[in-house]
This record gives structure tokens, sequence and C-alpha cells, in this order.
């Protein structure tokens, strides 16, 4: 009798989903972070560099799929919290200077 089990690639990227929002959630509530249009006005008026700029600069695997983008104030400074899942699988949640 065949099974329809999921691929192993489809559990651990639900897995991943949820661990990243679990995180993203506790992250929310402990800092301040901006919204959409906040974070666009703070990378037009040069406040804050552009994500890819950030992830070139942090050498991050432009390959990598990013799965979520907050930008946060961390004691005094704003940082980028990024879920990024790499190529070969590999999930992981990256603080990253903003400015």
């Amino acid at each position: 009798m065949k099974t329809n089990t999921p691929k192993p690639s489809a559990s651990i990227a639900l897995a991943l989903a949820l661990a990243l929002a679990l995180a993203s959630t506790g992250t929310t509530q402990a800092q301040a972070c901006l919204d959409k249009r906040q974070i666009q006005e703070a990378v037009s008026s040069g406040e804050i560099l552009s994500l890819d700029a950030v992830l070139a600069r942090a050498g991050v695997d432009p390959n990598a799929e990013i799965l979520n983008v907050q930008v946060c104030d961390e004691g005094g400074a704003l940082v980028y919290v990024i879920g990024v899942l790499s190529p070969d699988g590999q999930a992981q949640n990256l603080t990253l200077d903003a400015q």
C-alpha cells in the first residue's frame, strides 16, 4: 500500500516556517520595529542601508531565499532581522547592522 507521506524537503520547509514565525514573534515583542513605509523612508533618506547592501556586506549567498525582513531598534541602533534559507536548505535568522 502506497502512502502519501510528505517529502523530507516539504517537512523541513514547514518546520522552518513555523520556527521562523515563532522567532519573529518574540523579536517584535522585545524590540521596537519599523513598518514597511518607515523602512522605505529610512532607506530613501540614507538613515539605513538597503537590504541588498546589508546582505552583500555580510557575505550572504545571493542565491539564498529571504523569508522575512524586519528593521528593529536594538539598544539604540537599527538592525535588520532577516530570516534566510540557504540553497542547501539551512535556515537561520540573521541580525545585521542596518547603518
